[in-house]
């Protein structure tokens, strides 16, 4: 629990050097310099006055068993160390160390989640992290291991919380999360995305709302190429009405850069202020419906211009400032 005495921040963010270790390469779309421009912006707007700065951490191997398969740890061990070849069928790199670097990623996540859940903040951002293409058994996407679906397994396991919402607005769609959590009933999920006839990883139709006793608790707004925040944001005010009637007890964010406009991977046109209003909203919602609680995730992002707007957005909008 927080310190005697001690009033909780309203938001904390996590910043470290070891954040950055999480990458496929200078060349690689999912680079090292992702980490750095979304700090240098952090700092030019000394964002550090209103948010508390709280450290990475990282994850055990228990930790990533909440969510991951063990044969599927053992493989991803196995190629971190001999540091070569791919984790899936060519996007994601078995660099040397990738099982270390993505499990500060998972540990960051959680360390987030127990911030927020003892009172040491009432929300908390962590940059490099949303990996939400990684399956139980699987790498995908760029994705090692699935950081939302080991929170959303630890917020039950480990804090009681069992209505949990899952809000990503990533270009690509979180089928990691998604089908993993199809038939679960108590998560509900919120997902914006572009159309998966256009984009990887071509799922994520307005049809699919969960399975058997999940039916309706899963909301998937695909996007035509080229859409921007007139079509986003009157889709995004109905998803408010969805989320009040889901009345989540935790909020997760994947608030992904990659569908701002200028992506280079992407075709979506948002702007990074959309990522700012979807904060500042839930923000609002979290405090009508679970005392605050919220946990954002930075994702993807490959425009680093776009990727450090966004995100410091986020912030602003989960300590409760105003986008200028």
């Amino acid at each position: 629990m927080a310190e005697a005495g001690r009033v909780a921040a309203s938001c904390a963010v996590f910043l470290g050097e070891a954040l950055g270790d999480y990458h496929f390469g200078e060349d690689h779309p999912f680079g090292p310099q992702r980490y750095d421009a979304f700090r240098a912006e952090f700092e030019r707007r000394d964002l550090a006055r209103t948010a508390r700065i709280l450290e990475p951490a990282m994850a055990s191997h228990a930790d990533l068993a909440l969510f991951h398969d063990a044969d599927y740890l053992a493989f991803v061990a196995e190629r971190s160390r001999a540091g070569e070849g791919y984790l899936d069928a060519g996007d994601t790199p078995a660099r040397p160390g990738i099982f270390d670097a993505a499990a500060r990623v998972v540990g960051t996540t959680l360390a987030a989640v127990d911030a927020v859940m003892d009172g040491i903040c009432r929300r908390a951002f962590t940059p490099i992290a949303g990996l939400h293409h990684a399956r139980r058994d699987a790498a995908a996407g760029f994705c090692v291991f699935n950081d939302c679906g080991v929170a959303i397994e630890a917020l039950r396991r480990r804090h009681g919380i069992a209505r949990v919402l899952y809000v990503d607005i990533d270009a690509h769609h979180g089928d990691g999360v998604f089908y993993s959590f199809e038939d679960d009933a108590q998560l509900a999920i919120v997902d914006f995305h572009e159309d998966g006839r256009f984009l990887y990883p071509g799922t994520g139709r307005a049809g699919e709302t969960g399975l058997g006793a999940a039916v309706g608790t899963k909301l998937n707004v695909p996007l035509p190429p080229d859409a921007g925040d007139a079509l986003a944001l009157p889709l995004w005010e109905k998803c408010e009405e969805f989320i009040r009637r889901m009345a989540p007890a935790f909020i997760l964010l994947q608030c992904g850069a990659d569908s701002v406009a200028g992506d280079p991977i992407t075709h979506l046109r948002l702007s990074a202020d959309f990522h700012g209003h979807v904060a500042r909203r839930l923000t609002r919602l979290a405090d009508e419906l679970c005392g605050g609680r919220v946990v954002a995730m930075g994702g993807g992002g490959y425009n680093l211009a776009n990727l450090a707007l966004a995100w410091n957005n986020v912030i602003e909008g989960l300590c409760g400032g105003d986008i200028s």
